[in-house]
């Protein structure tokens, strides 16, 4: 992890064109606002960690339900079966 010291006013830039601006310092909370492409997504952490989460979730639930459907239609007889039967 990179530590930086920087005052109100006071920027950093990263790729070129992201840029980090130190907008206010409140005892122990620092406001900081940001620059970026609109193609760039910016989340709270948290909020990012429970994106991943719900998506990984998702995901799951997406893979059982076809293993359901996968298993349910092993079950349904096709017609092709039926004229190797008679052969």
């Amino acid at each position: 992890m990179l530590y930086l010291t920087r005052k109100i006013g006071e920027s950093i830039v990263i790729n070129d064109d992201i840029k980090i601006t130190v907008v206010e310092i409140r005892g122990k909370s620092i406001k900081l606002g940001f620059t970026f492409p609109p193609d760039v997504s910016v989340l709270r952490e948290e909020l990012y960690e429970r994106i991943q989460a719900e998506n990984r979730a998702a995901a799951q639930s997406d893979g059982d339900l076809l293993d359901s459907l996968a298993g349910a239609r092993a079950d349904i007889p096709r017609p092709d079966d039926d004229d190797a039967s008679k052969g």
